[in-house]
């Protein structure tokens, strides 16, 4: 597994096959936060928070106590689009924020389920420039254990979070970055069938167009793309198209 983060990258060690197994390739993606971090009491909860405010990046952890309008800092000083809670000391889901959804909704990373509503996640309160805001769920605030969040603001030029409408065809919708994107994950949002994965292509696996080679966040199958029936973008100098 790895075994230390470094630097200027990371390390890995062992023969583990998930990480480490020798002859196999693996991707890796990376977003370089504030090293260990620091207290931070802008909320109702103290949380540690080790934040990256050039790249929009923050790393939060806390210790959840299941009261509705709980509010925890976040550490970026602009309001973030995407959050990503998990509880550290027991199984449950990824649960995810995105802003064009709102706060009374949320998706879940390790799964495939369509938008699901609910108040409990984020009390219906949106995230502010210091806070996001935290109901009773015991997926994102659960009482006396131990809680992560990786939050994700905009930044130009560098990062996006947007929800475009396609049209199941081959010419299909152009998702507007103002930036070659390196790097995209997509999922769809509004029904629960077999495309409805969270869908990651990047530039260093699929250098050319059209970016055919997708892992998926929500399963552990390996890497896909071959034809018509897989998703398959082209990465532009501004965005990316569907196709």
């Amino acid at each position: 597994h790895q075994q230390s983060l470094d630097s200027d990258g990371f390390t890995v060690a062992g023969s583990a096959g998930n990480s480490n197994a020798s002859g196999r390739n693996y991707a890796s993606w990376n977003w370089k936060a504030n090293g260990a971090g620091s207290s931070n009491t802008d909320g109702s909860i103290t949380s540690t928070v080790s934040a990256n405010t050039t790249s929009g990046f923050s790393i939060v952890k806390w210790t959840g106590n299941s009261t509705s309008g709980a509010t925890v800092g976040h550490g970026l000083g602009v309001v973030p689009k995407m959050i990503i809670v998990k509880t550290t000391a027991r199984a449950g889901n990824w649960v995810t924020y995105h802003h064009t959804l709102g706060a009374t909704k949320y998706l879940e990373l390790n799964n495939t389920g369509a938008v699901g509503t609910s108040t409990a996640a984020w009390n219906d309160t949106s995230p502010t420039s210091s806070v996001f805001s935290l109901g009773s769920w015991s997926n994102t605030n659960d009482n006396g254990y131990g809680m992560i969040a990786y939050c994700f603001a905009e930044k130009t030029g560098y990062s996006k979070f947007g929800r475009f409408t396609a049209n199941g065809n081959a010419d299909n919708a152009f998702v507007y970055c103002g930036f070659k994107p390196a790097w995209v994950m997509m999922k769809c949002d509004d029904t629960t069938d077999g495309w409805s994965k969270w869908y990651m292509f990047d530039t260093a696996r699929s250098p050319e167009n059209m970016n055919i080679k997708e892992l998926e966040a929500n399963g552990n199958s390996a890497e896909s793309g071959n034809g018509a029936d897989y998703a398959q973008i082209d990465m532009l100098s501004n965005g990316f198209k569907i196709r």
